[in-house]
């Protein structure tokens, strides 16, 4: 499996996302599997507007052969203070190595910006994804219901100097 390509065998780009992407953004938060059952309550109504494209770094991975091409994942990187917002990665594409790409992009942006570290609070089921990619496990946020109703991991991802 490769992060070069999509399932469709196109290749990806990671580019800044547009005003116009948001749609697409919200409709990968609120499909993903990830965010089922019991979890649904977090994105449900969740919206990823222009305005927040705008005011944050976010990238998107997406097929790069179709104009407008495919949005298989995305992030959002907040300066001040420094934490990883969102990243999600499409279901049919998980498992290619996407993800850990975006982590990778995200890295260089944030040391571009000045920044050594990263704080990520992270979906309970994303947890193994942010031990593999490197953060290191920092603590716990408390649960914030309705919305978020369930304690949440939190990690440090360091940003080594090149």
């Amino acid at each position: 499996m490769s992060s070069r390509t999509s399932p469709a065998g196109r290749p990806i780009v990671i580019r800044r996302a547009v005003a116009g992407d948001a749609k697409r953004l919200t409709r990968l938060v609120r499909r993903s599997g990830a965010y089922e059952g019991k979890y649904a309550a977090a994105v449900e109504g969740y919206r990823v507007g222009q305005d927040y494209i705008e005011a944050h770094r976010t990238f998107v991975a997406a097929e790069a052969e179709e104009p407008g091409g495919r949005i298989l994942g995305f992030y959002a990187l907040v300066l001040a203070p420094p934490e990883l917002d969102l990243l999600f990665v499409a279901d049919d594409a998980q498992g290619r190595g996407i993800g850990r790409r975006l982590v990778a992009h995200m890295r260089s942006e944030a040391r571009a910006a000045g920044l050594d570290r990263v704080r990520i609070v992270s979906h309970r089921p994303a947890e193994g994804f942010y031990d593999r990619v490197g953060a290191v496990r920092t603590g716990t946020v408390r649960a914030h219901p309705p919305a978020v109703p369930w304690d949440q991991p939190e990690f440090e991802l360091r940003i080594p100097p090149e």
